[in-house]
């Protein structure tokens, strides 16, 4: 078995987001002071993680297009929609993606990423006779509730290996949530018991932390089994006040 780690952060808060302005690839908005203060907090948090691989969109804000409603507030894109007799979720303004075109996005950049992690798994092995190290998961299950997913090196009954790479992906929420479908229904991603699939496809809130396990089975061909540890997690964010 090949795991790894991918831990998926959306970028902090820009005055588009307050304001409930469209922002895709048409508009790189900067980060508000509030976004500024909760993206520093998230580096903290994540500051004693081993991150092997990362990986951040090219915007300053970390790309969904959204077309001629760039820029514009989200009641027009409601209104557009309703003009069209569609529902605002499901509806794509003139010169926009489908929700299927950012979905298959999502999914390319994730099968490369798959594939780059087991082409380099592979030559490691050729020059490491010893399993994976436990460090990786280790470092994730200081602030991450891993449990059975994190195997101890105590814990002789585990017969997982240890992580083989721990990605970080900092991108946006339109995106993350398209990723995640595909996840959802096409991997069938497993769900912590304590989340609902509602709560997995919501919109992630600004520098909301989300990690999965990637399994690859020994010579398994295609597609990896998905399990999510943890949705949108916040605590980095407790007790910070909201610039005004």
């Amino acid at each position: 078995m090949t795991r790894f780690a991918l831990t998926v952060v959306r970028h902090g808060e820009t005055r588009f987001n307050k304001e409930k302005i469209i922002q895709g690839q048409g508009v790189d908005e900067p980060l508000s002071e509030t976004g500024f203060k909760q993206a520093a907090a998230a580096g903290m948090f994540l500051n004693n993680v081993k991150f092997t691989h990362v990986f951040s969109s090219d915007l300053t804000r970390t790309r969904q297009k959204y077309g001629v409603a760039e820029g514009r507030a989200l009641s027009e894109l409601r209104a557009m929609a309703k003009a069209a007799g569609e529902e605002c979720p499901v509806f794509t303004p003139p010169g926009g993606e489908t929700l299927d075109q950012v979905k298959m996005r999502g999914k390319d950049f994730f099968d490369i990423l798959c594939q780059l992690i087991l082409q380099e798994a592979g030559e490691n092995e050729q020059f490491s006779r010893g399993a994976p190290s436990n460090c990786l998961e280790t470092s994730l299950a200081e602030i991450f509730p891993l449990g059975k997913n994190c195997p101890s090196e105590s814990n002789s009954d585990s017969s997982a290996p240890g992580l083989v790479a721990s990605v970080l992906v900092v991108s946006h929420g339109a995106y993350m949530k398209s990723l995640f479908n595909y996840f959802l229904t096409d991997l069938k991603c497993s769900l912590p018991t304590s989340l609902n699939k509602s709560e997995f496809m919501s919109v992630s809130p600004n520098t909301g932390i989300s990690l999965f396990i990637i399994n690859f089975e020994k010579g398994q061909e295609g597609k990896p089994t998905v399990q999510c540890v943890c949705m949108y997690l916040q605590d980095h964010l407790s007790g910070m006040t909201e610039t005004c």
